[in-house]
């Protein structure tokens, strides 16, 4: 009889660090002098990320798509508020009871979007069919 530990696939730690630090391209983007409005920037870069993360995930066939992006979703909201707590002028990360208000609602909802994209690699991965065991 298989233990609970052994029924599930472990988690990509490596993948899901590496798939939300792009969360860290819009304090990157705001740098350059090409980086457009606010707007358009934001469209772009919310783009950019859930392609990849959808593509990523779902191509690679990366184990439990669904859990692992809600996970990259909330640490992706995590890392896009910590530059603002950190560059609020006190050097505190959570400088004020605005930047505390704004965590929670931000990595809940983050966490949303990565469950929603990776419904979507999950459908990829269903597509592409079972994966060969070597």
């Amino acid at each position: 009889m298989k233990t609970q530990r052994e029924t599930h696939s472990p988690l990509s730690w490596p993948i899901i660090i590496g798939l939300s630090s792009l969360a860290l391209l819009w304090p990157v983007t705001a740098l350059w002098p090409i980086a457009g409005t606010g707007a358009t920037r934001a469209v772009i870069l919310l783009g950019v990320t859930g392609a990849t993360w959808i593509g990523a995930v779902g191509f690679a066939r990366v184990a439990r798509p669904i859990l692992t992006l809600s996970i990259c979703g909330a640490i992706h909201g995590f890392l896009a508020l910590l530059p603002a707590g950190i560059l609020s002028g006190t050097g505190a990360i959570a400088s004020g009871p605005v930047l505390l208000w704004a965590l929670v609602p931000t990595v809940l909802l983050s966490a949303g979007v990565g469950a929603l994209c990776g419904l979507a690699a999950a459908g990829i991965q269903a597509m592409l069919g079972k994966r060969e065991q070597r």
